[in-house]
Formats: structure tokens, sequence, C-alpha cells
């Protein structure tokens, strides 16, 4: 059984799906990879921004809930997502480009922490490559000062330690501090740390994170939920997203995590050259197209106007 392959996605909340594909297409330079809607609400959207080829590892989403109010980060929630990039030059390029569209950052060292406009929590950090960059394509961003994949998340818990035994015994995570860990597999890792709650109580709504799915090869997914059971865990029985498959279950500390597969992959019902660029519903959806699609605002093609070739 092999180890769990570093995060496979980070899924978060929008209450407006227009203005988060302008800011994480247009500012930020990842790539809308999968256009289509919550499975287990598709009255609604989800979108799939990642690198040029829709890895995982790079695949940032987005459930959009019209109007939502805008949340709060508490104990049990992700609180801060971390992106890696290159070097020193490429801090000082986002600094700018952030200030260039009204976002505030405050750089410390290595790394440059900022906002998303709903209010999420990010950080760039600039640190040598460890693993093979995920880079998506951008007339503005030079490849080598673009973003290259997660580097890990930063949690809230409200007792410490809680969960240090599921991670290292149960998910194979490996302690490399008092309340950091690393989940690493055969081309990737992420980190995975903690930080003391703030009393103030965590509310979900737009701008937080909703979960952490960490990758699983499709031989050994049912073998991690089989050892999250045996952990102390309940996770779902097996669900098949169409584009991988998942478990999910909340760690000790109440953090919501999902185990997914890497594969089948966003190709499955789309070529690679135009992906995101149409509604694509699973099979097991299509029926609900005409209803879905009149329901849902018409979002933007960030590609068809762009000057990327």
């Amino acid at each position: 059984m092999k180890p769990l392959n570093g995060i496979h996605h980070i899924s978060a909340i929008t209450a407006d799906a227009t203005r988060n594909v302008l800011f994480y297409t247009g500012v930020m330079g990842l790539r809308l990879v999968k256009k289509t809607v919550n499975q287990d609400n598709p009255a609604v959207y989800h979108l799939f921004y990642a690198d040029e080829e829709g890895s995982p590892g790079a695949d940032l989403t987005f459930f959009e809930y019209p109007g939502l109010v805008r949340g709060r980060a508490g104990a049990g929630m992700v609180h801060r997502i971390a992106f890696r990039v290159a070097g020193d030059e490429a801090l000082g390029f986002w600094s700018r480009r952030l200030a260039s569209s009204g976002i505030d950052s405050v750089r410390e060292d290595d790394r440059l922490r900022f906002d998303d406009p709903e209010g999420l929590g990010f950080e760039l950090i600039a640190e040598a490559p460890r693993d093979q960059p995920l880079v998506a394509r951008h007339p503005e961003i030079p490849s080598h000062l673009a973003l290259q994949g997660f580097a890990g998340v930063r949690a809230f818990e409200s007792r410490r330690h809680a969960s240090h035994e599921f991670l290292s015994e149960t998910l194979g995570f490996k302690g490399t501090g008092p309340d950091s860990y690393e989940s690493r597999g055969d081309s990737r890792g992420s980190f995975y740390v903690y930080d003391a709650a703030p009393e103030a109580r965590g509310l979900g709504g737009s701008g937080t994170v909703h979960h952490v799915a960490w990758s699983s090869t499709m031989e050994d997914h049912q073998a991690w939920r089989e050892k999250v059971i045996a952990g102390g865990g309940d996770p779902t029985p097996v669900i098949d997203r169409f584009y991988f498959r998942s478990i999910y279950f909340r760690e000790p500390s109440g953090v919501l995590f999902e185990i997914a597969t890497i594969g089948p992959g966003f190709s499955a019902d789309e070529p690679k050259e135009h992906l995101g660029e149409r509604l694509s519903l699973p099979p097991a959806f299509e029926y609900l197209r005409a209803q879905v699609e009149a329901n849902l605002t018409p979002l933007p093609n960030p590609r068809e106007t762009s000057r990327i070739s």
C-alpha cells in the first residue's frame, strides 16, 4: 500500500462564481479545468482550477452558493492554503501583481500572505523545488514566476495533539515539528500544520475551506478506507465522482478530509485542450442538463479572449 501522495485538491466556498473565475484565472493565473456542478447539490456550480494539465496537487475547487454570507475559520477548519513559488523574484512579482488588483499582502522572509476577495487565506512559499512544478499558462505571468502547486495547508485545532496518533499511525503522515506533518508519496508531498484555534467559533460560509483531499492510487483506495476505519475514523462509502473516487471523514480535530484517487482525471469527458470551456456533467447527471443550465449564471470563458494560443 503506497503512502498518500500529498494533497490532491482543496475545496472552498464562494458566493459569486463570476468574480471567483475572474480572480483565480485572471489574477492568480490558474486554468479553469472543469466547470461542473456539486454532485451532492447539482443546483450549484463546482469550479476546478489547476495547472495546465489539471493535475492532482494543484487543484483548487469552489462550490458556489450565490449570496452566501462571509464565513470565518475556527477550530476544526483549514484557515490558510499555501502554494509553492520558485523563489524571491516570484514573491516580489506576486506582491506587485496582487497590489495592482487591490489585494494587500504581507511579506515575511520566504512567505507572502494575503486573503482573496472573500477573505480566504493564502500564502506563497518560496522554496527549492522538491516536486515537479505544476504550472498553468497565462499571458501576463512568466512560467518561472507562476504558482507551482500546493505546498500545504494550516488548520486550527482546539486541543493540541488531538490528531497526532491518527495522522501518524493511520494516515502515515510524518511529523516535522511539534504541530506540523508531511504527507509524501512517490512524486509529491504537502505539509499539514496546526495553529491554536481562536476563541471565536468558526462559521462556514464564503471564503472558507470546505475540505482538503489527499491523493491515493486507484488500487489502494479501498484499503485506505479500511485503514481509516481501523484507526477509529468514520468514512463514507467510496463515492464515484467520475473524475476521481472519494471517501470523506473528519480527522480527530474536526477538519473534513477526503481521500481521492489519482484518475481517471478531467479529460475523461472533454479533450485536454478544451478543459473548462463548457458545462461538464457526469453521465449520471446528464439528464438534468436543461434544468441545470437554466438555473446557473453563465460564466466567462477565460481563454476565449486571452492572448494564449
